[in-house]
């Protein structure tokens, strides 16, 4: 990975060990409490696949007829990503979509779906991204969460875009939070399998492959401009503190 890259990585990582060391993470002691966390997070598992889908968009010809467009090698990492985050695979080995994967996760520990499955049905019939939050009864720090999200997608350029997606979205899972699931998991049989698993398969596919293709994409895209690979640092970081602000709601929630 060339140098600019980890110069980025050195600008953002004050901010990203901040989000690693949330308090949120030590504060689980049981699955009701993963419940709660699970209800808020599936937000951004969502807006995750909704900020992907603009970058391919963007960076590839996803119309008909089709002309070139771009860089090949841009289109392949993006291809690539959506892939995996679109058609992996769930522990019986059938093909799911990350988010889909996530919200079975969710029904089997026995939490409460409704608000997604609402938003995801105002969209289906054909609300507008913002009609669809007024719609939905979300709880403010998921709609500032999300609707940062949908400001980045429709008012910065694509490398902001990637940054973000790429360094300001990747779920930062500490060793320690794996951990507890498990131990949770072994307690409650059959009501956290899917969850660890989506958790391990995270990790393993986003963490390792996915993450060094999305920033191969970074650097791609910000080439040899200094502005935009300042312009791409200070997204990551922003979104970093998105992020933690999102933690912050979902710790006040699992309190209560």
């Amino acid at each position: 990975m060339n140098n600019r890259i980890e110069q980025l990585k050195q600008q953002i990582e004050p901010a990203r060990q901040k989000l690693v060391a949330h308090p949120l993470y030590t504060q689980f002691q049981d699955i009701e409490q993963l419940k709660t966390f699970s209800e808020w997070h599936v937000f951004a598992v969502w807006d995750f696949m909704s900020l992907l889908k603009s970058l391919q968009v963007q960076l590839t010809c996803a119309q008909s007829p089709w002309v070139p467009v771009g860089n090949a090698n841009t289109c392949f990492l993006i291809n690539e990503i959506v892939l995996g985050e679109e058609s992996d695979v769930d522990e019986s080995g059938n093909r799911t979509s990350h988010f889909e994967l996530y919200l079975k996760a969710m029904q089997e520990m026995g939490a409460d779906t409704s608000l997604i499955n609402k938003l995801v049905t105002e969209l289906r019939k054909g609300s507008s991204v913002y009609d669809a939050f007024n719609n939905t009864d979300l709880p403010e720090p998921v709609r500032d969460f999300i609707g940062h999200t949908f400001h980045v997608i429709e008012k910065e350029p694509v490398h902001v875009q990637a940054a973000v997606f790429t360094f300001g979205r990747e779920d930062l899972i500490p060793d320690m939070f794996i951990g507890i699931v498990r131990e949770l998991s072994s307690l409650h049989a059959g009501q956290l399998n899917t969850f660890r698993y989506y958790l391990e398969r995270h990790i393993e596919v986003d963490g390792e492959h996915h993450s060094h293709l999305a920033m191969e994409m970074v650097s791609d895209l910000c080439g040899n401009d200094p502005v935009k690979w300042e312009e791409a640092a200070n997204a990551a970081i922003l979104a970093l503190e998105q992020r933690h602000a999102l933690w912050n709601g979902v710790l006040n929630a699992i309190r209560l």
